[in-house]
């Protein structure tokens, strides 16, 4: 039986990976997106192309990531790879870091400017409010 890759969990997984909150990327994908909108998108199994390409832009990860990725069958190609006699202790002298690290500290300094940004245009909105009814 053929396990359908859900698409929408998928951008769910990899936008919690990078420790985006829903509101930022609603923020990052335009004025028609807001939390709600992307809570019900990460419900759909199956997203459409374009939007999963703005998306793929956003978090900067490919299209194909969110379209092929299958938790289950990662989950058992680790553990038929890395069983109870698969792996022993291994000397390194040579790490490659992944570049996602990178990724995720870029990804929290754009949080960090877009929580500022918000708390400033609110603050604006306060002073403008208190603005308007004095006159």
């Amino acid at each position: 039986m053929e396990q359908k890759i859900h698409q929408g969990r998928n951008v769910k997984r990899f936008r919690e990976m990078l420790g985006i909150k829903q509101e930022a990327l609603a923020f990052d994908l335009g004025e028609d997106w807001n939390q709600k909108k992307i809570s019900i998108l990460e419900q759909k199994e199956v997203v459409e192309e374009a939007l999963l390409q703005k998306i793929s832009e956003v978090l900067k990860i490919p299209v194909e990531a969110f379209q092929n990725f299958d938790e289950e069958q990662a989950v058992n190609v680790i553990a038929n790879t890395f069983g109870d006699h698969g792996i022993g202790y291994q000397k390194n002298d040579h790490p490659v870091f992944h570049p996602i690290e990178q990724i995720i500290k870029l990804h929290e300094e754009k949080i960090a400017l877009y929580e500022r940004m918000l708390k400033e245009k609110g603050e604006m909105m306060t002073r403008l409010e208190t603005l308007i009814r004095s006159i």
